[in-house]
């Protein structure tokens, strides 16, 4: 059993150079004085407070941490107070802005002329003042001038005395906004650091920098893999706390049969030796990523440093791989939410060096705030094949076949689905979870000493499986050439398959690796989700992305603000949610939202 008395809550932290990214409120007026705009100060800075507190209430940044609303000085009547409140927003790194009112306004004097900033306006639905007017009169603005910015406006009239009683539908629509607004804020500024370079030929570990520069704000940032090499050598790490992270390690870690030939296998004191560079390896990763201020004492100062990265991807095979241990370990260990530290925000690390994925994962973990699960697209398995292998028919969720996902990489160990939400199989943002349940996730793996054919070096690999009935969305980012980034979107659920299926199935791929049956949801109708089938067959790559729940329509609004189409999704057309720019491109969502991305062109080009 696991040592729950380790598994202490840490408090939210900014781990990353910066301060973090605001919203800023923007309460527009009518302008008009001598009795006009004096009827409606009060009711428009309500409105202002309104979203502010359904804001602060429901959301948080994804590292846990409270999110700030700035609201303008004053109501905003023209270009003067427009100004002044760009000014305020500069100076207080707002990055995000939600326009509100419940009147008419000037729409190019009091719009979010930043280019910078990702923008979105609430006309208030009412008869009393034309709320709804403005609205429609600034998004013009805003798709004239190029400035794309979604559109909020309740179903129903409500009465103007009730203007700040915000109602459902305009509560999703402001809480999808900001979520995803700030999904991409937080990626702007931040580094993506390929350690080593390409796995394989692996196309996804060819780091694009322009990529990274044009669409995320990201600049690159590139290690060769000997750098954990000299660290070793140099003891480049904090020796107190390596010390404590592997007696926690070899006590919590529980070690599985070793499934390579007697002959071949490695001695037990070679094993030791395996865990010890595990155990450093992924302290020497996350000093990589976001530097450790300990490092000073040894008057390492540029080490202690980091290079700022929000993401990393480690090559691994197989250059490394041949000689020294495996990644598995450094990179679900730091992809989970919880080490010898205790129960912490996540680490997002992509494995060999698969930084499209890495981006998948990125934006799993920004719009969740919860660990993401990395792995092969790896094998169909149709009805009839499940039932010829293994004797069983299948049924329930896996009635029309599965996907099995699996990799001997980065798979978080929160996807073993040993936390709960409302009494069901989930995993969630660390700082909802227990001491109980991160325990019981470490007691539900099994770690699997490295298959030697794969990894000469040897390695430790987590072997679990994913509890059945949890909500997933598998996410992936490819890059096309004459075409650019598309994402693909597939929301299902995962699925537990009896023990004798399992084993059966699973011996035929590795059975020391992590293994999530994923069933998506299928339409029936022509397309890459008329079955199971096609949708391995329409995925665009080997890897995926997993996180928990059904995100898949704020992964769409947060690839609109990126100017990334989307190629591939199940997302029912009334979840989609887009900048009206994208509405005067055509009548068909995936048309338009190809045209519209294309005339925008990257968001930081």
């Amino acid at each position: 059993m696991a040592d729950i008395s380790s598994l202490k809550l840490n408090p939210p932290e900014n781990r990353y150079r910066g301060a973090l990214p605001k919203i800023g409120i923007r309460p527009t007026i009518d302008g008009r004085r001598r009795g006009v705009r004096e009827s409606l100060e009060i009711v428009t800075m309500e409105l202002a407070k309104a979203a502010a507190k359904l804001i602060t209430e429901n959301l948080r940044h994804p590292n846990g941490q409270p999110i700030q609303c700035v609201i303008a000085d004053s109501t905003i009547g023209g270009v003067a107070e427009a100004a002044a409140c760009a000014d305020k927003f500069s100076r207080e790194n707002v990055q995000v802005t939600l326009t509100v009112t419940p009147c008419w306004c000037y729409g190019s004097e009091t719009m979010d002329m930043d280019p910078t900033t990702i923008k979105a306006v609430w006309g208030f639905n009412g008869t009393d003042r034309p709320g709804a007017v403005y609205l429609a009169a600034v998004l013009a603005a805003h798709n004239q001038k190029g400035l794309p910015a979604f559109g909020i406006y309740g179903r129903d009239v409500m009465d103007f005395a009730d203007a700040a009683k915000i109602p459902n539908d305009v509560k999703g629509k402001i809480l999808s906004f900001i979520k995803s607004g700030l999904a991409a804020a937080w990626m702007r500024g931040k580094s993506y650091l390929s350690i080593g370079s390409v796995a394989m030929g692996i196309a996804g570990s060819i780091s694009n920098a322009d990529f990274f520069q044009e669409y995320l704000g990201m600049r690159n940032e590139y290690v060769d893999m000997s750098e954990l090499v000299r660290r070793f050598e140099e003891k480049i790490y904090s020796e107190v706390e390596y010390k404590r992270a592997l007696a926690w390690t070899l006590e919590n870690c529980k070690v599985g049969p070793d499934n390579n030939p007697a002959e071949e296998q490695h001695s037990q004191k070679q094993k030791d030796e395996t865990w010890k560079t595990c155990v450093k390896m992924a302290l020497i990763v996350r000093d990589l990523m976001v530097g450790n201020p300990d490092l000073r004492r040894k008057k390492l100062d540029e080490e202690a440093l980091g290079h700022n990265a929000i993401l990393a991807g480690f090559q691994g095979q197989r250059q490394w791989t041949d000689h020294f241990p495996n990644g598995d370990f450094m990179e679900v260990i730091l992809n989970s939410s919880f080490d010898w530290n205790g129960i912490r925000s996540p680490y997002v690390v992509a494995t060999e060096n698969d930084g499209l994925n890495g981006v998948s994962m990125l934006f799993g973990y920004l719009l969740t705030g919860a660990a993401q699960v990395f792995a092969d697209v790896r094998t169909y398995w149709s009805p009839a094949a499940i039932e010829r292998v293994t004797g069983w028919k299948p049924e329930g969720g896996a009635a029309n076949g599965l996907i099995h996902l699996i990799n001997s990489g980065s798979a978080a160990i929160d996807g073993t689905g040993k936390q709960r939400k409302d009494g069901k199989a989930a995993w969630k943002p660390f700082w909802e979870i227990s001491p109980e349940e991160a325990g019981a996730c470490l007691d539900a793996v099994s770690w699997r000493y490295g298959n030697l054919g794969y990894f000469r070096g040897g390695g430790y690999s987590s072997d679990f499986i994913s509890e059945g009935g949890m909500p997933v969305t598998m996410t992936r980012l490819n890059l096309v050439k004459g075409l650019g980034p598309v994402l693909q979107i597939a929301e299902g659920f995962t699925v537990t398959l009896p023990d004798h299926v399992h084993d059966k199935l699973d011996l035929r791929t590795d059975p020391t690796w992590p293994t999530t049956w994923f069933a998506p949801r299928i339409t029936g109708e022509e397309g890459p989700f008329k079955d199971v089938y096609s949708v391995m067959n329409n995925w665009g790559a080997n890897h995926g992305a997993v996180s928990y729940g059904h995100n898949g329509a704020d992964l769409i609004t947060l690839a609109s603000i990126l100017r990334i189409p989307v190629c591939m999704h199940n997302v029912t057309e009334d979840r989609i949610y887009r900048p009206s720019y994208w509405n005067a491109f055509g009548m068909d969502k995936e048309g338009s939202d190809y045209r519209a991305c294309s005339a925008l062109g990257p968001l930081y080009k």
